[in-house]
């Protein structure tokens, strides 16, 4: 080397160093800053169901109608406290007496975290008394708390837990000799908060964990794997806070299922990248002396997968915008932003790390400037070698695996959960709601609500009350303003009135929502302005949300993610194919999912929104590792020929590809450990689809078809034309 060209590498080596510098301390502070924002996300989630309804919804509509018969009615939190044993007035006065002096002192109870009696958080003005089942073998007490009031934070919690948690623990302590639950809208919220809750803690410190021991298995090497972790727990940061301020002021929805998708979204996506980098990088040190010089070429040969990769997966979450849903509108910036900040710190932060600490850091493997590639030798050219010599075989073979799981796609039940079903375990509140359906209608404290027009009061009651499983419909009765009962008097408001219909069955279950369109129709027959709305209402007025959605989104993340592609690969052919292949396994995991969630995880069925939120990220993701593949198999392809480079790029990429699906199926699979059967199907569904595109399709039948078809692969750029 020429004295003129070692001073250009040394003035190279020190721009190098001090640009790694700058950018450490830089993302070093961003990261000290941004830190603070995990402690307060919790604080600005949005999880009621009624608040991500589109206004053209009827139950919306019907909503607003309904305020107007109470002032508070919207913000009611109806709660139901359930007594199970020997309660019957006639026979056992005392202890029912002693029930129903708990329940009409319950408010003057303080609650210890705020100080404050509990009649504070209710709805004022309502009485609360036991009432007592036919079969005098429980109590109801209807407890209506003030929603507003409830969700608010005492210190940095929520407020609803802990108040239902009082009212369990007073309940099981004052009243000994009977069963208690606190369940309803009130007690499932509270246990839904409790779910959510962990996401902030159990979530993230398992996801961690698992990365971590992912890491040092793959590296091999006692420091290396800290980079890649402390550039994920940077960038999760960095997008934490970022939606934390732009949830704070209402830019974007947020709530608890959102958030735990972002966090496993962005530990394994800039995990992903990590590892693409470091391995590119360690590849460029056997043809470097100067390590700055390798990274430099290293993040040349990167740049542009990660980019495409993260763009795919940012234009596949942006179209959730389109979504009825707010709920599914907001994962899609709040996703974006965790992606885009993955990119940000995987192509600065990320190099600036490896680079500074020198090639030592892999010890006890250290690279070594000698122009050799372990890669080209191991388990992975053997893999090469086998598609090389039997691509027909692999390709027809494999397809027809994927065909026959596909098939099963159309087993998957995603016609809706009851939110008690929402549930991998009992929780107090869907135990509560087999106790209430045992002693009382079903439905009881949560009645579907009928606005009406005074003069079809008649008629429309009769004809609720002729469809199977409605248990009776009462309308609403003026209040007596001393005594707060009801009096003789009909409430009438604008002309209209609302009626309550009590149904024999849970008011969140599959069967009360199939209910719905049957009492609209019976309205509509008589008055086409009547409008069915309350919680039941809600929640078939999501599910059908949540099937617009799926045939309004997923044709156009298909074409955004094949013109995505055409522009990398410059080629109509290969992005077809591409897409092709991983929608193929895309179906074949629905199959599976089919298989395993009803025989072997035992779930009663599947979320309607689980399909749409399944095909993002398994779309959006497994093309990443494709995108991966065949961008190198298009560099290789410029100097070795496409059907020579298929088998270099997969004997090259083999390895860390199969490792990055490993890590992003382990992220998305620790959402099992969350108790909510959405985010443990869609961890399922997630990690089981990644590998088997990582696995299969990436390393057996794209290399197989593109070894079968050879530059043609390449229509219509020039690259179709080689010669090699």
């Amino acid at each position: 080397m020429s004295i003129t060209s070692e001073k250009v590498m040394r003035s190279r080596a020190r721009k190098g160093l001090w640009l790694a510098i700058v950018t450490i301390i830089v993302w070093m502070a961003i990261g000290g800053f941004s830190g603070q924002a995990f402690s307060k996300i919790s604080n600005v989630q949005e999880n009621d169901n009624a608040a991500f309804l589109p206004d053209s919804a009827e139950a919306t509509e019907a909503g607003k109608l309904i305020v107007k018969f109470s002032d508070q009615s919207l913000d009611l939190l109806p709660t139901l406290l359930i007594l199970v044993g020997d309660l019957n007035p006639a026979t056992n006065p005392e202890k029912f007496a002693q029930v129903n002096a708990y329940a009409q002192t319950l408010g003057e109870r303080i609650l210890p975290q705020s100080g404050e009696p509990l009649s504070k958080y209710f709805a004022p003005g309502i009485p609360i008394q036991a009432i007592p089942s036919q079969d005098g073998k429980a109590v109801l007490i209807n407890v209506q708390i003030d929603s507003k009031i409830a969700g608010e934070n005492i210190g940095d919690e929520p407020a609803l837990p802990m108040i239902i948690e009082f009212i369990r623990e007073s309940m099981k302590s004052e009243i000994e000799g009977v069963d208690s639950h606190v369940t309803g809208p009130g007690g499932i919220f509270a246990d839904l908060f409790d779910a959510f809750g962990s996401i902030d803690t159990t979530l993230l410190r398992t996801t961690l964990i698992v990365v971590a021991i992912i890491l040092i298995l793959v590296y091999r090497s006692p420091i290396l794997w800290i980079i890649p972790l402390l550039n994920a727990g940077i960038a999760l940061g960095f997008a934490t806070m970022i939606v934390y301020y732009l949830a704070k002021n209402d830019i974007v929805d947020l709530n608890g299922q959102t958030q735990g998708i972002l966090d496993v979204l962005v530990l394994g996506a800039a995990t992903d990248y990590a590892l693409l980098l470091i391995s590119r990088y360690r590849e460029e040190l056997h043809r470097y002396e100067s390590r700055y010089e390798a990274m430099r070429k290293a993040w040349r040969g990167v740049v542009e997968p990660i980019l495409a990769s993260g763009t795919t997966v940012v234009a596949g979450l942006m179209v959730l915008l389109l979504s009825d849903l707010s709920s599914n509108r907001g994962l899609g910036p709040v996703g974006s932003i965790g992606i885009i900040a993955a990119m940000m710190t995987s192509l600065s932060l990320l190099p600036a790390l490896v680079v500074i600490f020198g090639r030592w850091v892999f010890w006890p493997k250290v690279p070594r400037f000698d122009h050799a590639d372990e890669k080209l030798s191991g388990f992975w050219s053997k893999v090469g070698s086998f598609v090389d010599r039997r691509p027909r075989s692999i390709a027809i073979s494999v397809s027809l695996v994927l065909l026959i799981f596909a098939g099963f796609s159309s087993t998957l039940k995603s016609d809706g959960l009851a939110q008690t079903e929402a549930f991998t375990s009992r929780t107090d509140s869907v135990i509560g709601l087999e106790k209430l359906g045992e002693h009382f209608p079903s439905g009881e404290g949560t009645p579907v609500e009928i606005v009406v027009d005074v003069e079809d009061i008649s008629a429309v009651s009769s004809a609720i009350r002729a469809i199977p499983k409605v248990a009776n419909v009462t309308p609403v009765f003026v209040q007596d303003p001393v005594t707060r009962q009801p009096t003789a008097d009909l409430k009438v408001v604008d002309g209209k009135a609302l009626l309550y219909a009590t149904l024999d069955v849970p008011a969140d279950s599959t069967e009360a929502k199939e209910l719905i369109p049957l009492i609209r129709e019976a309205s509509k027959e008589i008055d086409e302005n009547v409008l069915v709305g309350g919680q039941t209402a809600i929640s078939f007025d999501i599910d059908q949300s949540s099937k617009r959605d799926n045939r309004v989104i997923i044709p156009i993340v298909l074409l955004l993610i094949a013109l995505i592609l055409g522009l990398l690969l410059r080629s109509i052919f290969a992005a077809g194919l591409l897409l092709g292949t991983v929608v193929l396994s895309f179906f074949a995991t629905l199959g599976v999912c089919a298989l395993v969630f009803e025989n072997v995880f035992g779930h009663a069925g599947s979320d309607p929104s689980f399909p749409l939120f399944a095909f993002v990220f398994l779309v959006a993701l497994g093309i990443d590792y494709n995108i991966f593949l065949m961008t190198r198999v298009r560099e290789e392809a410029m100097t070795i020929g496409t059907r020579a480079g298929i088998i270099k790029g997969l004997t090259v990429t083999g390895g860390v590809i199969t490792s990055a699906g490993i890590v992003l199926a382990a992220t998305f699979g620790v959402l099992g450990i969350l108790p909510l059967v959405f985010l443990a199907q869609l961890g399922f569904a997630v990690a089981f689809g990644v590998l088997l595109d990582a696995i299969v399709v990436r390393s057996l039948l794209v290399p197989a078809l593109v070894k079968i078809i050879g530059p043609k692969i390449w229509w219509p750029s020039k690259l179709q034309h080689e010669n090699k």
